[in-house]
């Protein structure tokens, strides 16, 4: 799919948020009742969430990891 022959910039804000919010209905109708995540998903999940909660203070802060992000793009 070629995002440019969609041409949504065009689009008033409000239609492009109704545009999100339907594709966003149509996904979660597709996937109703399935799982969206496979189990490895799920176990991985479960064991860095047992790892932050064993040790808090290793997890770095959103703020932090945004700053550094954007300080290596400039």
């Amino acid at each position: 799919m070629n995002v440019d022959t969609l041409n949504f910039k065009s689009l008033p804000l409000s239609e492009r948020i109704q545009l999100v919010a339907d594709i966003w209905d149509s996904i979660a109708a597709d996937t109703s009742g399935k799982p969206l995540f496979v189990a490895e998903d799920v176990a991985d999940f479960n064991h860095r969430l047992a790892a932050h909660q064993a040790d808090p203070a290793s997890s770095v802060p959103w703020d932090q990891v945004r700053t550094q992000l954007f300080r290596k793009q400039s």
